[in-house]
């Protein structure tokens, strides 16, 4: 079942066989510098335990382009504790999460990145009555911000040593995608 159709891209729910791609690309060096960390390279055991177990409430979609399973996304509601923490509390409406990565290296610099914001914004703006988008990025991935605020997120807030990141808790950026 695909999440939605648009033009060469699709997001399709992630299924069980899905594990053996999300081993692929999270054992791959080059895709672990921006997403978990080189030094934390994933075995079955740890795919499991971040994408398959106790997943409530996070919709988690495996990415195709031209047919081509490229990576992952998922997006879930930002809970109370999320709110406080991103200075959300008075905020009544709808806020949503984002995190993604694309897999496959070779699909990385060809806009595909930028399409899949400009979709998924879309697709929870209307289906999911989001009136904010979130997303909190490490700040020395700039690569990443400038694809999101090519996309009309803007940075909030500086989230300080908020991630950890190969041996280090990194500095992000809280990106914010505001439908008002």
């Amino acid at each position: 079942m695909f999440l939605f159709r648009k033009d060469e891209m699709r997001l399709r729910q992630l299924r069980a066989e899905d594990a053996t791609l999300l081993l692929k690309w999270l054992s791959d060096p080059m895709v672990l510098e921006y997403y978990e960390g080189r030094d934390r390279p994933h075995d079955m055991k740890l795919i499991r335990e971040n994408f398959y177990d106790n997943r409530e409430g996070i919709t988690q979609c495996i990415i195709q382009y031209k047919e081509v399973e490229i990576g992952y996304i998922q997006f879930y509601f930002i809970d109370d504790q999320e709110k406080k923490e991103y200075g959300y509390e008075g905020f009544a409406g709808n806020i949503y999460g984002l995190d993604q990565f694309i897999g496959e290296v070779e699909y990385w610099n060809q806009g595909i990145g930028s399409l899949l914001i400009k979709e998924i914004v879309h697709y929870l703006i209307t289906n999911k009555e989001a009136g904010k988008i979130v997303m909190d990025p490490q700040t020395w991935n700039t690569r990443a911000l400038r694809v999101y605020e090519k996309n009309g997120f803007e940075k909030k807030k500086l989230l300080e040593k908020h991630e950890w990141h190969e041996g280090e808790l990194r500095d992000c950026w809280l990106v914010e995608y505001d439908v008002g």
